[in-house]
């Protein structure tokens, strides 16, 4: 048996200085459903995630509290599994950099770098940022006004001792590598952003090391000095797959297929990380995604911002405007659900680029998408079904249903003008493709409108609760199709609402089991049993709990 293909995955590790937001919540999703679709197809999947603990800023705020740094890292990281085991996050490991073992990989591996000759001693003075933990330039003091243009809070000046790593010797490679890879960095005006950026501002040495810290990692050649915070945290994605302790497992999995990042560490992500593993003789990640950011719409007028103005997703400044608790995911949960918070956020804020939550617009697409469209021909299939048939269609087999096609107009036109080459396979194909290259809202909005939305509009046409009253068959036929199509759908959800789609699946006894649908087996039309039958859960008077229940 051939072996099967690998698939590695990241996202960034969080500083757990603060709960997790919706903000955070939304690059694991993304990450998920790329995981969860990666399953489907037969990889061999590894994802993961951590804490990023090593950090100034971590172990003030445990001072703040008067508790260990260890202890509330260690307790940071179990509110953080909990916010992400909640929205079922299918990850299958998590790193706390401050265990042992990462202490330990780290320190082989910048040991390594400085036998190569890319790490000197000197000295630096420059402009710092606590909360960004990095040096900013002359340009970005004399711009905001002393400030940093990330947090707003003051620059700090510093003078000291430390060592550099000579990241401004791998420009040019840096350069011809993009070039020769031009997936590596996704979207396409990421990459571009990175570019112009070695090409007009070009890339300084960077210090990465901080002095007579008593929290953080010791370098192996100077114990004086720990290791600063960004070149410690990169390293997570590789110490989490055994690199300096398991060569096995780290030679299985890297280099990474993609790591899931926000927008505003590409630099760290797609510069200093690949020249960090060159150094190390390492090869780079195959990709590096940067998706984009989450704003909140205000519901009324708070301080100086007017309603419906756009807040970006941040605890800073969400606590200044008296808001945390609109950005808190554990709450959206507990309201509705870690479905309807799945889909809410895959699908209104596309993944490359940025979107915006507000509760009203929550509870509008809840209610349009999942409890009418999608909770709601469901309920008419099991409905009818059980109330007409006993809860069998019984002499199905080899019965071809209706596909997509014959259901939706533009469907119809495409097939014409392709020559009869688009169909169902190319259409899944098609979905696929959406998928890999995490255009989710995209996939989302096909999977709604091209096969749901018609779906309904098929069975309101021929209404089967009248028809079966004088044609039971041809209403079977109808109620036939229906299901069909909430088979499809559940096959194409599965990524996006793992647990919702599996309730579709199996409400009736398709053949095949759950755990081994693929994308491809959507596509099929004759994956049904010889009777078709409900086999959910259905209360005394036929009816089965909604899936989605409306809200309001």
């Amino acid at each position: 048996m051939a072996a099967k293909k690998t698939w590695f995955q990241t996202t960034a590790i969080d500083y757990p200085n603060s709960r997790p937001h919706i903000g955070t919540a939304f690059e694991k999703l993304g990450a998920d459903v790329q995981a969860r679709y990666r399953r489907m197809e037969g990889y061999d999947v590894f994802f993961l995630m951590g804490n990023d603990e090593n950090t100034v800023k971590v172990s003030k705020r445990a001072a703040e509290l008067c508790l260990d740094t260890q202890a509330y890292c260690d307790d940071m990281a179990r509110q953080f599994r909990e916010v992400w085991d909640a929205l079922d996050i299918s990850y299958d490991t998590f790193v706390q950099t401050s265990s042992e073992r990462h202490k330990q990989c780290c320190r082989k591996f910048i040991q390594k770098v400085y036998d190569n000759g890319h790490i000197e001693k000197g000295s630096y003075e420059g402009w710092y940022c606590e909360g960004c933990e990095e040096f900013k330039s002359e340009k970005d003091h004399k711009e905001n006004a002393g400030n940093c243009p990330v947090h707003r809070t003051p620059l700090l000046r510093r003078n000291e001792p430390c060592y550099f790593f000579k990241l401004s010797t791998f420009s040019e490679r840096l350069l011809k590598y993009y070039e020769e890879n031009p997936d590596f960095i996704q979207p396409e005006i990421r990459k571009n952003e990175i570019v112009s950026l070695i090409k007009t501002e070009g890339l300084r040495d960077i210090p990465i090391s901080r002095r007579n810290q008593t929290w953080g990692i010791q370098f192996p050649f100077d114990p004086e000095f720990t290791i600063y915070v960004w070149f410690d945290a990169l390293l997570t994605y590789i110490t989490g797959i055994g690199y300096g302790d398991d060569e096995a497992t780290f030679r299985k999995w890297w280099p990474a297929d993609t790591h899931f990042i926000g927008k505003d560490i590409t630099r760290f992500h797609c510069a200093l990380w690949p020249a960090m593993l060159w150094a190390a003789g390492e090869e780079p990640p195959k990709k590096v995604f940067a998706h984009g950011f989450v704003y909140l719409k205000l519901p009324e007028k708070v301080g100086d911002k007017g309603a419906g103005e756009l807040v970006k997703i941040g605890k800073t400044t969400l606590k200044e405007l008296g808001l945390e608790y609109l950005a808190e995911p554990m709450e959206i949960i507990k309201k509705f659900s870690a479905e309807a918070f799945r889909y809410f956020f895959l699908r209104e804020c596309p993944y490359p680029g940025d979107g915006d939550f507000s509760p009203e617009r929550f509870v509008d697409v809840y209610n349009s998408e999942l409890a009418n469209n999608l909770g709601n021909l469901l309920s008419r299939c099991l409905t009818l079904i059980t109330k007409n048939y006993g809860g069998t269609l019984d002499s199905t087999a080899g019965w071809k249903p209706m596909w997509i096609d014959e259901l939706d107009p533009q469907i119809q036109e495409a097939l014409k003008a392709s020559g009869g080459q688009y169909n169902r396979i190319t259409w899944i194909n098609e979905l696929s493709k959406h998928i890999e290259n995490c255009s989710y809202s995209v996939a989302l909005f096909t999977i709604m409108n091209s096969l749901l939305t018609k779906s309904n509009q098929y069975i309101e046409t021929n209404a089967p609760w009248k028809l079966v009253k004088t044609d039971k068959e041809a209403a079977k036929k109808v109620l036939f199709n229906a299901v069909q199509s909430l088979r499809i759908a559940s096959i194409l959800l599965k990524p996006f609402i793992p647990r919702s789609a599996e309730a579709i699946y199996t409400s009736f006894n398709f053949p095949k089991p759950w755990a081994e649908v693929q994308y491809a087996d959507a596509a099929e039309l004759l994956a049904q049993p010889d009777d078709l039958r409900v086999t959910a859960a259905l209360d005394e008077g036929g009816k089965v709990k909604p899936l989605f229940p409306r809200i309001g």
